[in-house]
């Protein structure tokens, strides 16, 4: 009988079947209010900038946020709204009104479910890093220009979507500049840098939100709050509704129903892999997929906005002890409690606070350190970056991701007719999901005769391209526990490009965190030169070269 349905099994499952306990559940609740004390004034952050009112955000935060928790294929994983959607939201609603992108995400929900339950969750994995890094800091950049009319407290009616009418429109309105929400906006993002800095701990979002609605109440500050532009952010949560569908709509929509499915699965997965390096378990991509989409249909349902995996929030989730996906669902639970008690006091915050946060938010998503060492690399990574960066920017994401996509194949082929011969017989370069309950059917590692008991060889066959990330995860779980040696064997790798070195970038940053020893044999010239272009400069100066592994395993030998 084939055991394909267990990859469906969501990790909540997996939790509860291990055993689950008081100690457990403490980390948890102090997880989830941790995050949700940060995703409240970012969820309604998020809402504003994409054209809608900000209880919609907290809305898909708590709705959501629950189902990816409870549904979903990681441990870890916090869902909600992200900046990624909101240059497609924000397109959406102008194009089509707001049933228009509940259509679109209902849509987009059906279209996950159905990825996830095909399988395509593995193949997802592998957008080449110049093309999300591309998009991502694309869609930074169109945020941080969208809330410039509420740092500087511009009188505008209706801010153009498009980017450059949006420019133009910006600038016409300079007159009109406000001095103390300028000087309010930029307090506010000094003191949330400033909290990073010094008290990392402390909710930066939350704190500075707080003290911007005091000092702009108590000094009578002529700056918009939430309550001058929207009245005020309800405190319940609407009965679930599909009232707004409409076929005829919903062919109009369809395109930005795929852009909001590839975003959702991609951010998803990229955040799940994020919380994988860091806790050394490992996802499942497909039923992550379907979470996704049974999460958006809801949220739709109950009028929120569209969802995925955010990865600040996960990552806030990890290191504030979370142990499982109770976690998550404790987040949207404690977000919910917020809305129904605090919502009454949140028409009190300043607009400009919350553009701030968005431009904190804008800031971690643009990945310039990335962008930076994508740029010194080859003439096609360089071209796939930038072309998708500037279609993002300028004409429309879902171009800019398909254009990015064409040109990463032809630049990938292209690559491969320059090899001379690839040797097969390794690890498969696309290898499915596996499932929590055959894991102790498989082989155990033999390590290498000779060698430290406390020493792993990993061993690298084929290019280490972007369709080729998951070998390097595979090679660790087949090594099975931290050693305090590693020896990479890079003898049949012809290829590493910047997706790859990536991978192999946080496992070293991991494996030298962990007090590891790493030596890389056997690299030839091509691939020693891009990992030295790509991986940074402080890790690397922590790894070590051999030429073959039998220098590798003397050097070893002299060292145990």
């Amino acid at each position: 009988m084939s055991r394909e349905w267990r990859l469906f099994i969501p990790k909540a499952v997996t939790v509860l079947r291990q055993g689950y306990g008081l100690k457990p559940f403490g980390g948890d609740v102090f997880a989830g209010l941790t995050v949700a004390i940060v995703a409240m004034p970012l969820a309604m952050a998020l809402a504003i900038a994409s054209g809608t009112t900000p209880e919609r955000g907290l809305i898909t935060a708590v709705v959501a946020g629950f189902l990816i928790s409870l549904l979903g294929g990681s441990r870890f994983q916090i869902g909600g709204p992200t900046g990624a959607f909101v240059v497609v939201v924000y397109g959406v609603i102008a194009k089509h009104g707001y049933d228009g992108l509940l259509i679109a995400t209902t849509m987009a929900g059906v279209i996950l479910i159905v990825a996830g339950l095909l399988r395509i969750g593995t193949l997802i994995k592998y957008i080449p890093d110049p093309v999300t890094t591309g998009f991502t800091t694309g869609i930074a950049t169109i945020i941080l220009v969208s809330q410039l009319k509420d740092i500087f407290g511009f009188s505008i009616e209706r801010v153009p979507a498009d980017f450059i009418p949006k420019l133009q429109a910006l600038w016409e309105a300079r007159a009109s500049l406000s001095l103390p929400t300028l000087v309010l906006a930029v307090a506010c993002f000094v003191a949330i840098m400033g909290l990073r800095r010094l008290a990392p701990k402390v909710p930066g979002f939350l704190v500075v939100t707080v003290a911007a609605a005091v000092t702009v109440t108590l000094l009578a500050l002529p700056v918009e709050t939430i309550g001058t532009r929207f009245g005020g952010v309800s405190s319940t949560l609407p009965p679930p509704s599909l009232d707004f569908w409409s076929w005829t709509k919903a062919r109009d929509v369809l395109p930005s129903a795929f852009t909001i499915a590839l975003l959702a699965g991609v951010e998803s997965l990229l955040s799940a892999v994020v919380a994988d390096q860091m806790t050394g378990r490992r996802h499942r991509s497909n039923i992550e997929l379907v979470a996704q989409g049974i999460a958006n249909i809801a949220s739709a349902a109950f009028g929120g906005l569209p969802a995925t995996g955010a990865i600040a929030r996960t990552v806030t989730n990890i290191r504030s002890g979370a142990h499982s996906p109770v976690a998550g669902m404790l987040h949207a639970a404690f977000l919910l409690l917020f809305m129904l008690l605090l919502s009454p006091l949140a028409k009190y915050v300043p607009l400009a606070a919350l553009a701030a946060i968005l431009v904190v938010v804008a800031i971690n998503m643009a990945e310039l350190n990335r962008f930076r060492l994508l740029l010194g690399t080859s003439n096609g990574d360089r071209s796939v970056l930038l072309l998708t960066f500037g279609l993002t920017v300028v004409v429309d994401l879902t171009l800019a991701i398909e254009v990015g996509m064409v040109l990463a194949a032809f630049v990938f082929m292209h690559r491969m007719s320059q090899l001379s011969s690839v040797e097969g017989g390794g690890p498969r370069l696309i290898d499915g999901d596996r499932d929590d309950f055959s894991r102790a059917e498989e082989p155990a590692y033999e390590p290498y005769e000779g060698l430290p008991h406390d020493t792993a060889v990993i061993t690298f066959r084929g290019p280490m391209f972007f369709g080729s990330t998951s070998v390097l995860k595979d090679a660790l779980d087949q090594v099975g526990g931290r050693s305090r040696r590693y020896i990479l064997r890079f003898e049949e790798v012809p290829l590493v490009d910047p997706t790859g070195a990536a991978a192999l970038s946080s496992f070293l940053r991991r494996a030298i965190q962990d007090g590891a020893e790493i030596i890389v044999c056997g690299a030839r010239d091509s691939v020693r030169a891009n990992l030295l272009r790509t991986v940074e400069a402080h890790v690397l100066e922590k790894v070590g070269f051999a030429p073959d592994f039998a220098t590798a395993r003397a050097a070893t030998a002299v060292v145990a």
